[in-house]
């Protein structure tokens, strides 16, 4: 198979289960993965992305080679954090051009030439590249904040956890969004559509010597878009994220399982699991929320009024929720006392 590049890249799916270049996922657990990223990564990535901005408009003006290796070394060190992430580090991605791209662009006078000209094709792609580049982090952002609100007004309260249930709750959300798309946005219409090139083909099973599968191979040009495709056939086989109630990270619930508390080690812990300590939390409180998660939950209905009155933006809306998921995240870390958590959530 082809090697794949940043916005493009392909995967294998089964009924229950992903293939990246060989190595298998239970559909969810790259989501999960990303939703438990340190949103300093996504920060460090912004920042990175804007540093080689600054070093391609040098190299347009000044068309030499010491531009283009500045170019170049200002994209790698955006490489360094965007290849190490989930899906990318699980693939067979081709280094080797993305780490020499404008060197060897700017050798090539036909390819350079192409680049220049605002007409060409070879510009249209060179422009796409920079937008992909310039968006890559908020468009992480955006899915993990939808997907939190999510899983917390919809799928927490959930009595059972089954593909029924997800689709209960996904009905719910998507009516809701729709009527607040309607009545903000009437020329747009709320949808969960993303564009993929898919056929499908026989593949061998990497994890059982001599078997064959029929799957469907899809080609992305966006992470984003990938995993939303994860997470959604991941509910149609009963497979969804959930914050643990204890540390506050993210884990994979497969299908015809129900627990509120992740097997990793907990907080303060050096063998036990937050799920052999954090029982006792949840016994004193019957809606199976953590006194971190209830607050939390008060606050995100808050900023949600006020983002659907139009009193906060939606870049505001993403900021301050990443602010008030910090809080979470250090009070189901035992970093916080009752106190002080109830005092930081009320300054959202």
């Amino acid at each position: 198979m082809a090697e794949n590049t940043f916005d493009r890249f392909s995967v294998f799916f089964t009924k229950d289960t992903v293939f990246l270049d060989g190595a298998a996922f239970p559909l969810g657990q790259l989501t999960t993965d990303v939703l438990n990223l340190d949103g300093e990564i996504l920060t460090e990535i912004d920042q990175r992305v804007n540093g080689f901005m600054s070093a391609v408009w040098t190299l347009l003006q000044e068309k030499t080679d010491s531009a283009a290796c500045s170019a170049q070394e200002q994209l790698n060190a955006v490489w360094d954090l965007i290849f190490d992430l989930p899906v990318y580090r699980s693939l067979r991605l081709d280094t080797e051009t993305a780490r020499n791209l404008f060197p060897a662009l700017l050798s090539d006078s036909a390819k350079w030439s192409e680049t220049l000209d605002v007409d060409s094709e070879g510009h249209r792609m060179f422009e796409d590249f920079l937008s992909g580049l310039e968006y890559f982090s908020e468009s992480l952002r955006n899915i993990r904040g939808q997907l939190d609100g999510m899983l917390e007004l919809y799928f927490e309260p959930l009595p059972r956890r089954n593909t029924d249930a997800y689709a209960g709750a996904y009905t719910a959300y998507f009516t809701d969004m729709a009527a607040a798309g309607g009545l903000f946005f009437p020329e747009q219409e709320f949808s969960q559509s993303f564009p993929a090139q898919l056929c499908f083909v026989p593949t061998a099973d990497p994890t059982e010597a001599g078997k064959v599968l029929l799957a469907e191979k899809v080609e992305f040009r966006h992470l984003s878009h990938f995993l939303y495709t994860d997470f959604y056939r991941g509910l149609m086989v009963g497979n969804a994220p959930r914050r643990c109630h204890n540390c506050g990270r993210y884990f994979l619930l497969t299908a015809g399982y129900n627990t509120c508390y992740c097997n990793n080690i907990a907080p303060g812990e050096t063998e036990r699991t937050c799920r052999k300590v954090g029982a006792h939390r949840k016994a004193n409180h019957p809606t199976g929320l953590s006194p971190a998660g209830m607050e939390y939950r008060k606050v995100y209905n808050r900023l949600k009024a006020r983002k659907q009155r139009g009193k906060i933006s939606r870049d505001e809306w993403n900021a301050t929720l990443s602010q008030a998921q910090k809080v979470l995240d250090l009070a189901e870390q035992g970093k916080l006392s009752d106190e002080e958590m109830r005092k930081q959530f009320a300054t959202f």
